[in-house]
């Protein structure tokens, strides 16, 4: 077996235009860089590029093919971030992976689970059940693109780590996270959401889900049994906030961000907020009303930031975290998740200093600390600079699927109303008045049926709201988006079932 991959890594596969009978002229208009990735990755796949096979010069490929060297390049770079090829500079690009086979699909129940999804309000398994169902296309948002995950740094960071490890690191640790790691956070955390923190302060998390748990236990140990949230605003940090014991009753968000003179008039004495790109709407918390919750809190109220997507900025620098002009009295949590991928559950906490103790107790007892592994792979990655090059690779990336998304909207649904543009890993869309009555779940069903995922806006509303989607753009190829909005728009131009509204009541279950 040696012997073999040894002799088909001395051999290039034969450069010209009979390499993989590829044509250019297959090419979707724009997405040239996505299609020639996409057959790279099938051929190795599917055998025709074995492993340790070499692939062609970027020079040579780019000639035969009589196109732009830089996109062959990128194709290459976009491989080897799969982890499937290492480029080995005069060895060349050589296949070292395979890409994994997609799971076989589950048998489709009797009663198929699709039909039920948005018949009724969502209930705590409805991410799951969404996720499962099938689909060809999926606009979820939250989804990051899982194929840039750094294999191949990450295997070297990993390989660091492993060899510089003692036999007394593998035992029990502190319960806030291993050291190093929360030196590099507290590092990023200065650098890109200015915010000044000691390492000591910050807790490692199993995600951000952790953090809202651990959240809701310190809330309730003080006496506080609710804690106001954004409409619209997450239905999954809701339902994890009610699980952790606590009432969330809305306050709405415009187009400046949570109606601050809401929150004081409810009398609530906490609140959850998402104010570097709020979800789902994409607004951004305007100045004046920063300064209104900040006498707010000035007067005891606390405030739970998710930083949500807040590195994720295309248009316009981010601004700075709440938690760096109030850290008294901001509990902040940001992750990976959407950095590098769900999977790890790595994410930070920071909690006011008088809550720091009971937050390390409450860590302790609920696990006694993260897996050490990939917390000190992830502060590898970030003291050596190459989570910031990720970051700058997917914002590059990104930026062109949100434009190809917004341009896919502007042809399929010129009435639609784009929110959330300059930032993230999603669009949220409102329909125009002709669609009042028309129920957002019944449009996101039909869009189920034709094999495309999104949310509905009314799953993330407590309070009554134009029908709307909100549609991920970060995980899709550029054709993938485009064919979804033609999907989307031909439904539109159909008569659909109208729905009577769902009571607030209903909605917040």
């Amino acid at each position: 077996m040696h012997r073999s991959i040894r002799a088909a890594s001395e051999q290039s596969i034969t450069s010209g235009s009979d390499f993989l009978q590829l044509n250019v002229a297959e090419a979707p208009v724009g997405g040239l860089i996505d299609w020639l990735t996409g057959q790279l990755r099938v051929a190795i796949s599917d055998g025709r590029l074995p492993m340790g096979s070499r692939l062609p010069a970027t020079r040579i490929l780019a000639a035969e093919l009589q196109i732009s060297r830089s996109v062959v390049t990128e194709a290459y770079q976009r491989l080897s971030e799969d982890g499937h090829v290492v480029g080995r500079r005069r060895g060349g690009t050589i296949v070292v992976a395979t890409p994994m086979e997609a799971p076989a699909s589950t048998p489709a129940p009797k009663d198929p689970p699709t039909s039920a999804l948005f018949t009724a309000p969502p209930n705590a398994e409805i991410f799951d059940a969404l996720r499962a169902a099938p689909a060809r296309i999926d606009l979820s948002p939250g989804l990051p693109d899982l194929a840039a995950f750094p294999r191949s740094a990450w295997l070297q960071a990993e390989r660091t780590v492993l060899t510089n490890l003692s036999a007394s690191d593998l035992g029990y640790g502190d319960p806030r996270g291993a050291p190093a790691l929360r030196q590099a956070v507290a590092k990023w955390l200065a650098r890109y959401r200015e915010i000044r923190v000691e390492a000591s302060e910050v807790i490692i998390v199993a995600g951000t889900a952790q953090s809202l748990g651990l959240l809701s236990r310190l809330l309730r140990d003080t006496g506080i049994d609710a804690i106001a949230v954004e409409d619209p605003g997450s239905l999954g940090v809701r339902q994890h906030l009610r699980d952790g014991g606590l009432d969330t009753p809305p306050i709405p968000v415009d187009s400046q961000g949570v109606r601050v003179d809401v929150l004081r008039t409810s009398g609530l004495p906490a609140v959850m907020l998402t104010p570097a790109h709020q979800f789902p709407t994409g607004v951004v918390l305007g100045g004046a009303r920063r300064r209104e919750l900040m006498a707010w809190a000035n007067e005891g109220g606390l405030i739970a930031e998710d930083d949500y997507d807040a590195e994720h900025r295309y248009d316009r620098p981010p601004v700075p975290a709440l938690r760096s002009i109030l850290p008294h009295h901001v509990f902040y949590t940001g992750s990976i998740s959407k950095l590098l991928a769900p999977a790890l559950r790595v994410a930070w906490m920071l909690a006011p200093r008088k809550y720091t103790d009971a937050l390390v107790e409450a860590k302790r007892f609920a696990d006694l600390g993260n897996p050490i592994l990939p917390q000190l792979v992830l502060a590898q990655l970030m003291e050596s600079g190459r989570l910031e090059r990720q970051l700058r690779l997917l914002r590059r990336r990104h930026r062109h699927r949100r434009d190809t998304m917004i341009e896919a909207i502007r042809t399929h649904l010129p009435g639609a109303t784009v929110h959330g543009a300059a930032a993230g890993l999603h669009l949220m869309i409102t329909l125009d008045a002709k669609y009042a009555k028309l129920a957002d779940t019944e449009l996101a069903a039909q869009l189920l049926t034709h094999g495309v995922k999104v949310h509905p806006l009314s799953w993330h509303s407590q309070q009554p709201h134009p029908p709307g989607l909100i549609l991920g753009y970060a995980a899709n190829a550029p054709t993938d988006i485009n064919e979804a909005l033609a999907i989307l728009g031909t439904l539109l131009r159909q008569p659909l079932p109208c729905r009577a509204w769902p009571s607030p009541s209903a909605q917040s279950n």
